[in-house]
């Protein structure tokens, strides 16, 4: 079953879901990626771990993959829980150059001190001074934003082609729009490549079964809609309900 909204759902920006969703979303670019590339380039499924610390302040506790005690004496874990961070690459499949990066951003690089903010932010400079097209993809309101896309808009997806210094092309879009298609370069003499991003959320939300696990009754997470968007919010979910209901009645 389709989702309720048009658009983005703003009920997957809620942090229970969000790894969940994450994973789901990048799996379905991942895929529709790799059908329009090949079999010139391919596409793979790449990842940053990072090791959180204990705040033993806290009296937050921890369990690690391995730990081995004697009764009754108690060990600190050695290792922070991993957190992983997962992001897709189009290489060149004769030389396996790095031509494209496609960052889909998460509560984990996006948050001011998040585990991956700063690692985020240095990679994306970094690629920015490259020769690598880079790609972002933004479906969360909340959390910072370059100053030149704060504000803009609820949701945004930018492109940045290697060795164009000067330019950033950036598509904006809002709660009520329809996603985009945009662009995905590749290297010359072959052309951009057109990625629907609301057909890969479509998949990714009736291959995830997420209409039978969202509480619709509930208000949409943080950050707080304005009015007009939550009764419009409000609205949709009402409609969706019912025809959910009228479905489950006839069978």
């Amino acid at each position: 079953m389709k989702s309720p909204f048009p658009g983005m759902d703003p009920f997957l920006e809620d942090p229970n879901i969000g790894s969940d969703f994450h994973h789901e979303m990048l799996g379905a670019l991942r895929t529709e990626i790799a059908r329009l590339v090949s079999p010139n380039f391919f596409v793979r499924v790449e990842e940053r771990v990072y090791l959180t610390e204990p705040d033993f302040t806290k009296r937050q506790f921890y369990v690690p993959d391995v730990v081995v005690i004697k009764p009754p004496a108690s060990v600190e874990p050695l290792f922070g829980p991993e957190i992983k961070n997962r992001y897709l690459e189009i290489l060149d499949a004769g030389n396996r150059e790095v031509i494209t990066t496609i960052e889909l951003v998460s509560p984990i690089n996006k948050r001011r001190g998040a585990p991956g903010f700063d690692d985020f932010w240095r990679k994306r400079s970094e690629i920015f001074e490259s020769q690598v097209h880079w790609i972002e993809i933004d479906l969360l309101r909340e959390g910072n934003r370059p100053a030149r896309l704060a504000g803009k808009s609820d949701y945004y997806a930018l492109l940045k082609r290697g060795g164009q210094w000067d330019k950033l092309d950036v598509w904006f879009f809002n709660l009520r729009d329809k996603m985009p298609t945009i662009a995905i370069p590749l290297r010359p003499p072959f052309d951009d490549v057109p990625l629907d991003l609301q057909a890969a959320l479509d998949v990714t939300y009736e291959r995830a079964y997420y209409a039978d696990s969202i509480d619709y009754a509930q208000e949409p997470p943080e950050p707080a809609l304005n009015n007009q968007d939550t009764e419009w919010v409000r609205e949709h979910v009402r409609a969706w309900l019912n025809a959910r209901q009228e479905s489950a009645d006839k069978l």
